[in-house]
């Protein structure tokens, strides 16, 4: 077996983490699946061997965590503070094999290089468990748990079978009135830092293999929903159509203008008709819409003119609008001292002279929710393209011994900074 704690077991880990999938043809993992369960006991295992003691929380994440000293530990011991390492295990549908899990996998050859270290703090590796929310629409529901803001309004979600967010939490094994004992005490935090490669070609471009993230943009979720009239496709007029989906289409492209003349994103990435056949008129149409942006005032304010839009091209198509917000997160700025320690881990690995690049992160990530109990930082590596949320996501082996390089020399940075 490839030597824990270097670039090839790194790799090899993400490559056996995708032998865990709901599909034989994709990656498909989902929260509170078998699958899920499957992951956690592979990261469990690999935990072990890194030095650390295991624990599943009240929310299926899984935890490792070592004393300052380096004896394994159980994850949560309160008295002595922790650093957190880590990222998520769940998978979008069709995902590629490093969103997530090359974050999970590089934490734990981080603790396990660091295993023969003294530090001034304990360090803990997380798995999370739903960063994706695929399954029952909710996103950041692991880290949601750990940083103590639980919606007890999530359980009555259900997932495209039918099954709720509470009974799929007793088939998995959980009690759900025991989801808050997931929650960690700020006091018992030093931080949390996770790697991520970007989603985005921004590194690419500029020929770097890693940077730092500054902030994490705050997103908001829709579904907007376009209500005409269905009837004849052969005898209704023009004059007399109100077609849904041909001011829905309106809408999309007027969605996409107001966006361009900002700096924030909004994609609309689900679009369903009704009736939905050929020779009828649509009556109704429902569209997703996701907006992120590097501050909440930007957001908030494409979201209005959005809004406005939308009322605008119904009362022009004789159709009505209507919308209903499934999801906020605020945007998330990056602890400065955290900042400097992994800026800092970079330069060390590099061996460069310039400044590393920092550059804001326009996809979530599960410090959104940390942020709520400690500081977050987070290290940005290649990917190929920018492509994510696909097979052909793709980093180089070269990039990841960088990056653990930098990981690494950022947890010691951190340490030297604590002292």
């Amino acid at each position: 077996m490839t030597e824990i704690g270097t670039t090839e077991w790194v790799m090899a880990r993400c490559d056996d983490l995708t032998r865990h999938s709901a599909r034989p043809d994709a990656l498909e993992r989902v929260y509170l699946s078998p699958e899920h369960s499957a992951a956690n006991t592979a990261v469990r295992a690999w935990m072990l061997d890194a030095g650390l003691d295991t624990e599943t929380d009240a929310a299926g994440n899984i935890w490792g965590r070592r004393a300052a000293g380096g004896t394994p530990q159980r994850p949560g011991t309160p008295g002595e503070p922790a650093l957190v390492l880590g990222s998520h295990l769940d998978t979008v549908p069709d995902a590629g094999r490093y969103d997530g899990m090359l974050g999970v996998v590089l934490a734990i050859a981080v603790a396990h290089r660091l295993r023969d270290t003294i530090l001034p703090f304990a360090l803990e590796v997380v798995g999370f468990s739903d960063e994706e929310g695929t399954r029952f629409g909710k996103a950041l529901l692991g880290s949601c748990a750990a940083s103590g803001q639980w919606d007890p309004a999530w359980w009555d979600q259900a997932d495209a079978d039918g099954v709720t967010l509470r009974e799929a939490f007793l088939r998995f094994g959980l009690a759900p009135d025991r989801v808050g004992d997931a929650a960690r005490n700020p006091a018992d935090l030093v931080g949390y830092l996770e790697a991520h490669i970007e989603q985005g070609p921004v590194l690419e471009a500029q020929d770097l293999p890693l940077g730092y993230v500054t902030t994490i943009a705050g997103a908001r979720r829709f579904v907007l929903t376009v209500t005409g009239e269905a009837r004849h496709a052969g005898g209704t007029p023009f004059a007399r159509r109100r077609d849904a989906l041909v001011a829905a289409a309106h809408l999309v492209t007027r969605i996409e203008e107001l966006a361009r003349a900002t700096d924030c994103l909004a994609t609309v990435g689900d679009l369903r008709v009704e009736p939905g056949a050929v020779n009828v008129i649509p009556g109704r149409a429902e569209l997703t819409l996701d907006l992120r942006g590097r501050t909440d005032a930007g957001r908030d304010a494409l979201w209005e003119r959005i809004a406005a839009a939308g009322r605008e091209i119904a009362d022009t198509r004789g159709v009505t609008f209507e919308h209903t917000e499934t999801h906020r997160a605020p945007s998330t700025t990056c602890a400065p001292r955290l900042i400097e320690a992994v800026a800092s881990g970079i330069a060390e690995a590099t061996a460069t002279t310039s400044d590393p690049l920092g550059l804001w992160s326009p996809a979530g990530h599960d410090g959104m929710a940390m942020d709520a109990v400690t500081d977050v930082g987070m290290l940005f590596l290649r990917c190929r393209d920018g492509i994510s949320h696909h097979p052909d996501e793709h980093v180089d082996a070269e990039d990841v011994g960088v990056a653990l390089d930098a990981y690494t020399a950022a947890v010691l940075a951190l340490a030297k900074e604590i002292g």
